[in-house]
């Protein structure tokens, strides 16, 4: 029984599957349930909650003297179908798989119980579906979201088992003259399927035979000698505390190398893959002592832009500080003296001090967000990966602005660098501690204001500082120690 059906309703249907609001009474900081901002920054999820079942599922069958466990199929459709091909994707056990009517390249999964934050940004089903090649694939399309599989997606598996020297590993039956389903035809197909790799030898063609429903009482594991297990709200605060514990244990043993893998991860962006970058000016004023240059950072990769102003002084002697705070480049033009008497103390130094707009600040805003930064799908169901599934978080953008805009001052010829400075006021921490994580060594010094912030204190995954699975992996703490070990960070580019 999948998560939500029959007798596994200790985390009933309602929330699994038909979850549409957030719960405040499960949203607290010690006290959260699934799709809340502590859990999905924890990366608990019903559809991770449930691959967990079936690696457990696996783990039963393989202990069992009759089974073979060099010939384990997993099949399922819809919700299953995405099951199927994520089990084999993660685990090495199945021999053979034939998720239904779910690989394809237009809707990825409707359910929440199908949706995990971070799981399909820059990807979807197809390449996921491919991570089991080169071992069988087969697959049904229908008259549903993978109606075009045939033409898009299907073929891309073939060139890839073409390549893996495994041509007849991969099968797609398109039945698009039926709906979403797993009909007498889709079954026929997937008999044939197993049959032929894992060798069982069954004559063809393979005929259904009528059966017996089986009584609900029949049916059930659960009678007066082995009652049914606790389950509701309490029950789920619990598991994810205990999985939390769990977690945290497994992530102490990691070291700042294996943490960084997670965050560049988690962010989306490293410093290697920072991208192509140039500065186009479009105003230079003299100011006597230095130049004001503003203009735009414009990564060409990303096709992201980053508004910035340049504080250039005709004594440069090829240092630059970069600033973030939390008005953005504002902060220069307003009656901040703090900010005003730093700018003096870098320029008559000969610093060059870079000002930007993250995503978001100032001349960087979001057209048309009602939530600040943070923009969300057109979805009623409050359930935050069916945005953060597909797209970044605001706070994972800003980091990316960040880098792109080292990037650029480190790599650009015209103008040679002897140190890049990362400054960062309260308020605007957090997003340095993650660049400083990144950028590795193509930051030579930072000046960052000390933060009690922490993703842990984040409760509403609308907040620009929402980053799903920065809590699993160590929230600040966890950055800071990445960005301290010179091992795991990346050599200084020369």
């Amino acid at each position: 029984d999948m998560i939500g059906y029959a007798d596994s309703v200790q985390i009933p249907m309602e929330v699994a599957h038909g979850f549409a609001k957030q719960r405040p009474e499960l949203s607290a900081l010690n006290h959260w349930g699934l799709f809340s901002a502590q859990a999905e920054m924890r990366s608990q999820s019903v559809m991770g909650l449930q691959a967990w079942n079936s690696i457990r599922a696996l783990d039963f069958l393989c202990s069992l003297p009759e089974v073979d466990a060099t010939r384990l199929g997993v099949t399922g459709e819809s919700g299953g179908g995405t099951q199927t091909f994520i089990l084999g994707a993660i685990d090495p056990r199945p021999a053979a798989i034939f998720p239904a009517v779910m690989v394809g390249t237009a809707m990825q999964g409707g359910c929440t119980c199908e949706n995990a934050s971070n799981l399909r940004v820059d990807t979807g089903n197809v390449e996921i579906a491919a991570l089991f090649a080169p071992k069988p694939l087969g697959m049904t399309g229908a008259n549903d979201w993978t109606k075009e599989t045939l033409t898009k997606g299907y073929p891309q598996l073939q060139q890839l088992y073409q390549i893996l020297g495994a041509p007849k590993n991969v099968q797609l039956t398109s039945l698009t003259q039926f709906p979403h389903n797993y009909n007498q035809p889709s079954r026929m197909a997937m008999y044939h399927w197993f049959n032929e790799h894992l060798k069982l030898g069954v004559n063809e063609p393979i005929q259904e035979r009528d059966f017996k429903l089986l009584t609900s009482t029949e049916l059930t594991v659960w009678d007066k000698d082995h009652p049914a297990p606790a389950g509701g709200p309490d029950f789920e605060a619990k598991l994810l505390r205990d999985m939390d514990e769990d977690s945290r244990q497994q992530v102490k043993k990691l070291t700042a190398a294996e943490l960084l893998v997670a965050w560049r991860s988690l962010i989306g962006r490293s410093y290697e893959k920072a991208g192509e970058v140039e500065w186009v000016a479009n105003r230079k004023i003299d100011k006597g002592d230095y130049f004001v240059i503003s203009g735009l950072f414009k990564n060409l990769t990303y096709h992201e832009e980053i508004p910035a102003i340049f504080f250039y002084p005709k004594n440069y002697k090829g240092d630059v500080h970069i600033d973030l705070n939390k008005e953005g480049k504002a902060v220069f033009a307003s009656d901040a003296e703090s900010a005003k008497e730093s700018l003096k103390d870098y320029l008559a130094a000969g610093v060059a001090v870079a000002a930007i707009d993250l995503f978001g600040q100032g001349e960087s805003s979001v057209p048309g967000a009602t939530n600040g930064p943070v923009r969300l799908v057109a979805n009623p169901r409050q359930a935050p990966a069916y945005t953060f599934g597909y797209n970044r978080t605001a706070f994972a953008r800003r980091v990316h602005d960040v880098l792109s805009v080292v990037h650029h001052i480190r790599t650009d010829k015209s103008h040679p660098v002897n140190s890049v400075e990362l400054g960062a006021s309260a308020g605007a921490e957090h997003y340095a501690a993650a660049a400083l994580a990144l950028a590795g060594g193509a930051i030579d010094k930072s000046l960052v204001a000390v933060t009690d912030f922490r993703f842990a204190s984040v409760v509403d995954y609308k907040s620009p500082d929402f980053l799903p699975g920065a809590i699993k992996y160590g929230d600040i703490p966890g950055l800071q120690a990445v960005a301290l070990n010179p091992r795991a960070a990346a050599s200084k580019p020369h």
